[in-house]
């Protein structure tokens, strides 16, 4: 099964998180099959930049978002496209 969740990057005391799609038995930094975003808590204001349009792709074929990502998700709504006139 597939999970989006974060793997921990950066230096020691100084996280910086991408926002992977990976199979949900892999260890936390292991090897994604995509990254479709970042997030960098350290930042002030904190910094999240998400890829919507892949992570609704991936949520269509069946992955599952973690707990810190879908309150990630919530926070950064995409940004309400308008339709063409």
């Amino acid at each position: 099964m597939l999970m989006i969740r974060l793997a921990r990057f950066g230096a020691k005391k100084k996280p910086t998180y991408r926002v992977v799609v990976i199979e949900k038995e892999r260890a936390r930094d292991s090897r994604a099959v995509e990254v479709v975003g970042y997030y960098n808590p350290v930042a002030q204001p904190a910094q999240v930049k998400l890829e919507h349009e892949r992570i609704q792709h991936w949520l269509k074929r069946g992955a599952q978002l973690s707990d810190t990502v879908a309150r990630l998700l919530k926070a950064n709504q995409a940004p309400q496209q308008q339709p063409a006139a």
